[in-house]
């Protein structure tokens, strides 16, 4: 398998979510594909794939692990692993963007003032909602309970 160009795919894959999410945030196509659990379904097969053939396919480091920083480092230590580990990122951040979004609208946080989150939460996941949650700390939109309508 070339994971060059699968990294590059699942990459790829993930583009059009957020120009979606930043540029058409009305849109029913954005309702529609990013929204919805399309996005994570399809990456977690991938995802479960990839782990798969890491863990028990013997296409990762024996090694590798969760129990110690060492371990944590194998899984890191081949093409797949990286592979597996990314696409893991990409998932996350991409489901954590969506929800900032759907949870702006619904506060009435301008979207103008969610780009900036958005674009760190694609770039840096938990900055970006760091980020997120202190704009809206800030602009009254809600408090630090996440459970607060």
């Amino acid at each position: 398998m070339d994971f060059g160009l699968a990294f590059s795919l699942v990459n790829a894959s993930v583009m059009p979510a957020w120009i979606l999410l930043i540029f058409f945030p009305k849109a029913s196509v954005t309702k529609r594909l990013v929204h919805s659990m399309l996005y994570p379904l399809i990456l977690g097969v991938a995802y479960t794939l990839g782990l798969g053939f890491s863990v028990f396919g013997g296409m990762g480091d024996a090694e590798s692990g969760f129990t110690t920083i060492a371990a944590v480092r194998a899984i890191f230590a081949t093409d797949i692993g990286v592979l597996v580990g990314w696409t893991h990122f990409l998932v996350f951040d991409l489901f954590v963007g969506a929800w900032e979004a759907r949870d702006a609208r619904r506060r009435g946080v301008s979207h103008w003032l969610l780009i900036p989150c958005l674009f760190l939460t694609f770039m840096a996941g938990p900055l970006g909602l760091l980020l997120y949650l202190v704009l809206r700390k800030a602009t009254g939109k809600g408090s630090w309970n996440l459970k607060e309508a």
